[in-house]
């Protein structure tokens, strides 16, 4: 089995490049199903983590669409710090429109709960979550996830866009910590 080190920690695959691959083309199926007769929807991909889902989902969206980019942090090391900061905030005018936010991850849904509370001060016409991974045992909100990759167990994961301080966002497979 394929394992990294990065800093003080050892890692080892959970989750093959081949398997997110798959997953990211279904979750775009129902993307496409759901927004093509839709006048220009506009992705939010939430940075750093989504970078490599966005660009990977965004080779099988097949209609007219935007993407932007909103950096929001809340983890120091390899837990949450339970506060969310906005970093780099949104430019483009939502009022009206459908939005589609791209998590890399859900797991205590402070940060997601935080960004729909801030967009709906903008008057979209809907915004839905789509989102690679959902850590359900981990989940202590209400809101719906309206697309999920995968439902993984609460471990502390690295690699395709997520971080243990700042390293391993290149992987192509996810990576688990190891005990």
């Amino acid at each position: 089995m394929k394992q990294v080190k990065l800093k003080d920690k050892e890692f080892k695959v959970s989750i093959p490049e081949e398997k997110i691959q798959s997953v990211v083309a279904e979750m775009a199926k129902k993307i496409n199903r759901d927004y093509s007769n839709k006048n220009i929807p506009l992705f939010i991909s939430i940075l750093n983590g989504s970078f490599m889902f966005t660009a990977d989902l965004f080779k099988h969206i097949d209609f007219v669409c935007e993407v932007t980019f909103l950096k929001l942090t809340s983890y120091n090391g390899t837990s949450s710090t339970g506060s969310v900061r906005q970093l780099i905030g949104v430019n483009e005018s939502i009022k009206g429109r459908d939005v589609i936010v791209l998590e890399d991850i859900v797991d205590t849904g402070i940060t997601i709960e935080q960004i729909l509370d801030q967009l709906k001060g903008f008057e979209p016409a809907s915004v839905k979550v789509a989102s690679l991974l959902f850590k359900p045992e981990a989940y202590q909100k209400d809101m719906v996830i309206d697309y999920i990759g995968m439902n993984i167990s609460n471990d502390f994961i690295v690699g395709y866009g997520l971080d243990y301080d700042g390293l391993g966002r290149n992987l192509a497979d996810i990576y688990t910590l190891s005990s």
